[in-house]
């Protein structure tokens, strides 16, 4: 990935679709979804040489991931590891991903924090809110923190007594690089500056950020809190590592791990500083297949090159993946987001949004797929009770489908109480 950092264009392109090639091949060969697809649209793995030829293939959604993910499994693929999304868009997604793919997404964020004058073992803060990062720590998990130098915090702990804490271990660990969702940082050097507190002696390289919109006044508390940069990434569990942020401000897409396009209602792609939606293809996904993945995501590649000199192709805007903070009976302002893990495992849950009404009142809309149960809303409550902890009201309707916003993003976290620090989504 380092080497493909300093190809010219016409290398990396090369590179890229050599890859590509690979990737349809062996999926041609492999896969039996893949396979029966390329047969229906009557295309040969031959006649898949570049990214330019991909709109030869159908795009691929979350729907189309969720009916066939057992025919998406490579019949020669050894252990697969099982995921879901939190359903940042709505709409959660059970699958599976190999080793070697999981290893290439730790590779790509290693590699942007080099571009930041980082390394393996800087002190690193990770202010985050996975259930598997935060329930998991086995000993190999802890070794390999130990090793990295990574303490992990929670972002779903947002209390002023907690965030004092965080603050305390900040300057105890002199992090070098902070790793968060936009929203939960923006609050912590919200709380540093309410209670005065000095964060400059941490001596903090960058602030990683990914998993929500960065907002350029977020950009700017951070930047003056922390005396230091701001570098956004964009990616997400399914679609994978996808564009980051270089230090000349340039958010780069990383073109030899992941192609993207940008398409129109028909998949059909749309020049460069139109916006529509942002399709991946990882070309580390052979063994379960993500290629011309619908991301649920808006954007709009950029034609022009970056200072820093990359040859890697730049996203000129990212839209939507806002989303509101509720407010816990406690006082505590909790990230939109944490929610999403109430419905994390649950099957047949083709879109859902949670909107609360007041402090202990939340109504939640599901658009059910077939495999959904009724049953399962008490686990669903339950899972938000244990985000807000807290008993709450929580009713349920369902819906034989959502109307998109004009953004064309869809909006699934919403907050309707006074006085919660909701997102500028302008």
């Amino acid at each position: 990935m380092e080497a493909a950092d300093r190809m010219t264009a016409a290398e990396l392109q090369e590179f890229s679709s050599a890859r590509l090639r690979d990737l349809i091949q062996y999926s041609y060969a492999h896969v039996p979804y893949i396979r029966m697809r390329m047969e229906q649209c009557g295309v040969d793995p031959g006649q898949i040489q570049s990214v330019e030829d991909l709109p030869r293939l159908p795009v691929m959604t979350k729907a189309d991931m969720r009916a066939n993910r057992a025919q998406l499994k490579s019949v020669i693929a050894k252990k697969l590891v099982p995921y879901s999304t939190t359903g940042s868009t709505g709409e959660p997604l059970l699958f599976d991903l190999s080793k070697r793919r999981i290893a290439s997404r730790v590779a790509c964020r290693q590699r942007v924090t080099r571009w930041w004058g980082l390394s393996v073992g800087d002190p690193e803060i990770v202010l985050w809110g996975s259930p598997v990062e935060l329930t998991r720590q086995d000993w190999v998990r802890s070794v390999r923190d130990r090793f990295l130098s990574t303490e992990l915090l929670s972002a779903f702990e947002m209390s002023e007594a907690v965030m004092d804490r965080y603050l305390d271990i900040m300057l105890r660990k002199q992090c070098k690089h902070i790793f968060a969702y936009p929203s939960s940082i923006y609050l912590l050097c919200l709380h540093a500056r309410k209670t005065q507190r000095d964060l400059r002696p941490i001596g903090t390289k960058v602030v990683f950020t990914t998993g929500e919109i960065l907002w350029q006044h977020q950009r700017e508390v951070i930047t003056e809190t922390l005396q230091c940069p701001v570098a956004d990434g964009y990616g997400g569990r399914d679609s994978g590592f996808i564009s980051h942020e270089c230090p000349q401000g340039g958010m780069h897409i990383l073109s030899d791990a992941i192609l993207v396009e940008v398409v129109d209602n028909e998949g059909r792609p749309l020049p460069p500083g139109e916006s529509g939606e942002i399709v991946a293809t990882d070309l580390y996904s052979h063994e379960v297949p993500f290629i011309r993945y619908a991301t649920g995501d808006r954007g709009a590649l950029s034609s022009q090159p970056c200072r820093c000199g990359r040859a890697l192709p730049l996203l000129e805007k990212l839209d939507g993946r806002a989303m509101d903070f509720f407010l816990a009976a406690d006082g505590r302002t909790i990230p939109g987001g944490s929610v999403f893990y109430a419905f994390y495992g649950i099957d047949g849950i083709d879109q859902f949004r949670v909107i609360q009404k007041e402090v202990g009142r939340f109504h939640i809309q599901i658009v059910a797929g077939k495999n959904y149960r009724t049953e399962d809303e008490p686990r669903i409550r339950t899972g938000l009770e244990r985000r807000m902890r807290s008993p709450l009201d929580v009713t349920f309707e369902y819906l034989p489908n959502f109307p998109v916003e004009r953004t064309g993003k869809f909006r699934c976290i919403v907050s309707e109480v006074a006085g919660v620090p909701a997102m500028d989504h302008q």
